[in-house]
């Protein structure tokens, strides 16, 4: 599992000209499943989520958890993150879990990341997305469960 963490002052979904989700200060967090992915993926990706340590102190320092400073959470799901732009001009999302399948652990994944922190509001799964934010800092950071990235 792969994700993609924004700290953001505001941000929102529109699907068909709706607003159909919108926070305040917090994170946005771009999701995206890959196909051998399992349910033991998101415990990684929501202790990371909720324990990463990217919000300021007094003094200006990386030192507050979304936890700590109890802010807003909007999920998206964006297989785009597992895009392999290696070869030729058009991405390949062979990486990606298929359709079917990604729409039932992303609701597991939803599901579970709500027990942890009910404070949480969603993009719509599948749908042509606006997504609006105003980043803060700008502070954007990746996860993957396979720790691929450092």
């Amino acid at each position: 599992m792969r994700a993609l963490i924004q700290r953001v002052k505001s941000a929102s979904v529109i699907v068909n000209n709706e607003t159909i989700s919108e926070i305040n200060s917090g994170i946005l967090l771009f999701a995206a499943l890959e196909t051998d992915d399992s349910n033991d993926e998101f415990d990684y990706i929501i202790n990371k989520t909720l324990n990463l340590r990217i919000f300021e102190n007094e003094e200006g320092m990386f030192d507050k958890s979304l936890l700590d400073v109890n802010g807003d959470l909007l999920i998206v799901s964006q297989f785009t993150l597992y895009a392999d732009t290696r070869r030729g001009r058009r991405p390949s999302f062979t990486r990606s879990m298929p359709v079917h399948q990604a729409k039932l652990y992303f609701k597991a994944f939803i599901k579970r990341f709500k027990k942890e922190y009910p404070n949480l509001k969603e993009g719509k799964f599948q749908a042509m997305m606006e997504v609006k934010l105003i980043n803060d800092g700008p502070v954007t950071i990746i996860l993957d469960s396979n720790k691929d990235f450092y």
